[in-house]
């Protein structure tokens, strides 16, 4: 986190559709880094995303806790989940509604708004509610975006 940015307690990652293959790699680098600082990561997407992630972290050391988006909001709306930081990963206009219902939903939470994919700049213009943004054309090459990440959340380049 940044130095004036408090360790959050609980995180929430919000994945869309995994068609842009750097958003897996960076939700895992994004839990790593959280876990590291004590933070419990929570991970929210469509079953595809989800169960890439499994593959990908079968004895869920990154992202322990996972679950299908719609059942996460539902929680939400029940107050039987919040979180203290929400990440979004957006990649088409999908991923902006998600990241405008978590700005909703999760009104005192710090929201990080992770806009990618080939033309992330149109999709920046439709973010019109609190947040901050992260955006970077980045399909398949990770690194510039996860410079961008680190430099939000102050985590060693």
């Amino acid at each position: 986190m940044t130095p004036s940015s408090p360790v959050p307690a609980k995180a929430l990652i919000v994945l869309g559709c995994p068609e842009v293959p750097s958003q897996q790699a960076l939700a895992l680098f994004i839990a790593w880094n959280l876990r590291l600082q004590g933070t419990s990561v929570h991970a929210a997407g469509n079953p595809a995303v989800l169960n890439l992630l499994k593959v990908s972290d079968p004895e869920k050391r990154y992202l322990p806790e996972m679950q299908v988006l719609e059942k996460c909001i539902e929680e939400i709306v029940e107050k039987k989940r919040d979180a203290d930081l929400c990440i979004v990963f957006a990649h088409n206009d999908a991923g902006i509604s998600y990241a405008a219902t978590m700005r909703h939903l999760l009104p005192a939470s710090r929201l990080v708004v992770i806009i990618f994919g080939k033309e992330p700049e149109a999709l920046a213009a439709l973010v019109d509610f609190p947040c901050e943004t992260i955006v970077e054309k980045a399909v398949h090459n990770p690194m510039q975006l996860k410079r961008k990440i680190n430099g939000v959340f102050g985590w060693a380049a």
